[in-house]
């Protein structure tokens, strides 16, 4: 994005949120200037002094808010996850997601989520097909895998399968969206906000959620 992190936090409270999760990209995503380790432990200490100025400020919008530590992390073409585990080990929460190679043939990939799922520091599956259905960028067919073991997989490591909200996304489509709600995974539905503008497109997640009965 190309917003300060005070300006989403200022946004996001304006909207009433209780919490915003900062997920720039890590190193891998270049295009994204994803995060070094080195620039990820500044961005930490922004949030802490983020949080101490929001609890000192006395002013009631001020209440209970939390700004918290996360990463999209890419997910490589092994499964592993594109930051060390010293760094995932000081965020609250982390989101996996694939953003090269997404033509990879369907047994591999599944391997590459399934692997990147049973990480212990993934909390979160990331735009799990990488489709692209409308938007500047143009559209992008899903990714090839195997949507029940990938789901059941979320299932047994508690990894939440995330509704992307965005537009251009609205990733899982319908048909594995019931498939991950059946196989009794968790959801997150995220904004994936590049700008203030951006952070109330959680509504459009939250009437997919609904629509296709995705339990509160």
């Amino acid at each position: 994005g190309g917003s300060s992190i005070q300006e989403m936090v200022v946004t996001a409270m304006d909207l009433g949120h209780d919490y915003l999760v900062m997920s720039d990209h890590s190193p891998r995503l270049k295009i994204a200037n994803g995060l070094s380790p080195e620039r990820l432990s500044k961005q930490l200490q922004i949030v802490e002094e983020i949080n101490s100025a929001v609890g000192e400020s006395g002013l009631p919008e001020g209440g209970g808010f939390r700004l918290l530590k996360g990463i999209e992390v890419d997910i490589l073409d092994d499964g592993s996850l594109d930051q060390s585990a010293r760094m995932l080990s000081q965020l609250d929460l982390r989101v996996a997601s694939v953003h090269s190679k997404l033509a990879m043939s369907e047994a591999p990939m599944t391997r590459r989520l399934v692997a990147a799922v049973e990480n212990p520091y993934t909390n979160v599956l990331g735009h799990c097909t990488g489709r692209l259905v409308e938007g500047e960028r143009g559209t992008r067919g899903q990714s090839s895998f195997n949507a029940a073991a990938v789901f059941a997989a979320c299932a047994a490591h508690d990894v939440a399968v995330e509704i992307n909200a965005r537009p251009e996304r609205c990733d899982p489509p319908d048909d594995l969206m019931a498939m991950a709600r059946d196989a009794g995974c968790l959801f997150s539905i995220d904004s994936d906000a590049h700008a203030p503008g951006q952070l109330d497109f959680l509504v459009y997640g939250c009437v997919r959620a609904e629509r296709i009965g995705v339990p509160v």
